[in-house]
């Protein structure tokens, strides 16, 4: 379970980074960083932090007012075409940084997770599987991933029958299907080996 101590052994403020959308074949990578305060965050929230992937979609959900009540956060944003332009490592990073730089309060470090730094105006700790053991970064995870839904049920409404309210852009069998019928929209990785094999397909 994640708790306070990477924060405690940094310089403050000190912000969370953590990053949703790597695999999916549609959509951004979204990431969001967190100044989380020790000293506001009630016990109720804390006891429930965790990595967003371990939460129930409703959970996060509840959970995310309370984190943005109390926290100083920020969401950076890497569109497909930068994905495509940049390939997702660096996009992730672009995004990472974005959401840094639009924290209201410098911080004096950051902790992100992984094992890559972005290049952020602070000191940088990175964190493998971070989500698990920072509270800041637990709570970067679950905004970064609420954010990202969002988007994509938006996505989903512009570009319907993917079924990207309900997949998010992940290459599932609905996915696969409706890209067999509909055809790649604007908002494709086309990077990406499965979509890239299609585009050379329809071209052939």
């Amino acid at each position: 379970m994640p708790d306070f101590t990477l924060e405690r052994a940094c310089l403050g403020p000190v912000a969370g980074i953590d990053e949703a959308g790597r695999g999916p074949w549609a959509g951004p990578v979204v990431a969001a960083a967190v100044i989380l305060p020790e000293d506001r965050a009630p016990a109720s929230l804390l006891e429930c932090l965790d990595d967003s992937k371990k939460l129930k979609k409703p959970v996060r959900e509840r959970l995310r007012p309370e984190i943005e009540a109390i926290a100083s956060f920020a969401i950076g944003i890497a569109t497909p075409s930068e994905i495509d332009k940049l390939n997702i490592l660096q996009a992730t990073l672009l995004a990472m940084r974005r959401a840094c730089e639009g924290l209201s309060i410098h911080p004096a470090s950051a902790l992100v997770d992984g094992n890559r730094s972005p290049h952020l105006s602070c000191a940088v700790q990175t964190v493998v599987k971070g989500d698990s053991r920072s509270f800041s970064i637990a709570a970067a995870s679950i905004l970064a991933k609420t954010a990202r839904d969002d988007i994509m049920t938006d996505l989903a409404r512009k570009y319907p029958g993917y079924g990207w309210e309900r997949n998010a852009g992940y290459g599932t069998k609905e996915h696969q299907n409706a890209l067999s019928r509909l055809g790649v929209t604007p908002v494709h990785r086309r990077s990406f080996a499965p979509i890239r094999a299609l585009l050379s397909r329809c071209s052939d």
